[in-house]
């Protein structure tokens, strides 16, 4: 049995409103399908057709399964956040980072807030993220 996961991770020395890390960990989280659209064909009212590129199996096992699985955890500083986002690209794993705009915090800043890894083979993930807390 497989044990796909993705793992969300949230800057936690931006000590960013509750709601507001919540919010930058969907995007993450959803960010890893939408960059690699390709097409969307509408068939009717209610239907289309989206082709992803480099879409893994265990992506979409995940997107179509019914669990969904994601741990979110809490990554110590800005510098490990943008470090753990490029080790996830180097082996090759499916992974997102959030720059948000700044527009409700940060001052008009542009900040890297968080980074989904996965959907992914835990096996895959844990040796980059397990040293890591709970959010």
């Amino acid at each position: 049995m497989s044990n796909i996961k993705q793992v969300i991770l949230i800057d936690k020395s931006l000590k960013m409103r509750q709601g507001k890390a919540i919010t930058q960990g969907a995007h993450a989280s959803m960010k890893v399908f939408l960059d690699r659209i390709i097409d969307v064909v509408k068939k009717g009212e209610n239907e289309f057709t989206v082709k992803i590129d480099g879409c893994t199996k265990e992506m979409a096992d995940w997107a179509l399964g019914t669990s969904f699985k994601k741990i979110c955890l809490a990554v110590p500083t800005s510098t490990e956040l943008i470090q753990l986002f490029e080790k996830a690209n180097e082996v090759g794993l499916p992974c997102a980072m959030i720059v948000d705009n700044g527009l409700t915090e940060f001052n008009g800043v542009p900040t890297r807030t968080a980074v989904a890894i996965g959907p992914a083979e835990a096996a895959l993930i844990d040796p980059l993220t397990g040293h890591l807390k709970p959010l």
